[in-house]
């Protein structure tokens, strides 16, 4: 039997908090870890007239700097590419859209906490 990769569960555990911490603010989540343009999207999200391609950045600790600073401009980047990608498959016409970055930490209790940062950078970014 194969034993589950600490890491992915962490991954899976924090994707899980986003998720929730957006529905909570009057998101929908219209699609998690879907593939469009050869690039994974962990949480593609919309309130209103606004699609928000949402990257998720788990971390055990807050110890090692804050996890969106783990989305650098390579990072940003394919996350353009992939958004194009689920914009012309699925279409968005009409929506304007938003790159979000939420982060996640465990509080001293243990349990995730999400931190959302919405337009936390634009396509010119990249």
């Amino acid at each position: 039997m194969k034993t589950e990769d600490p890491r992915r569960r962490l991954g899976a555990a924090g994707e899980d908090a986003a998720a929730r911490h957006l529905e909570a603010s009057g998101h929908r989540v219209v699609a998690r870890n879907v593939r469009a343009g050869g690039v994974e999207l962990d949480l593609v999200v919309t309130k209103g007239r606004t699609i928000a391609f949402v990257e998720v950045k788990t971390r055990r600790s807050p110890r090692g700097g804050s996890p969106e600073e783990a989305v650098d401009a390579r990072k940003r980047a394919r996350l353009v590419r992939g958004a194009t990608a689920f914009l012309r498959e699925r279409g968005g016409r009409g929506r304007r859209v938003r790159f979000d970055v939420v982060s996640v930490v465990p509080d001293e209790r243990g349990r995730l906490c999400a931190t959302h940062r919405p337009a936390a950078f634009d396509a010119g970014d990249t």
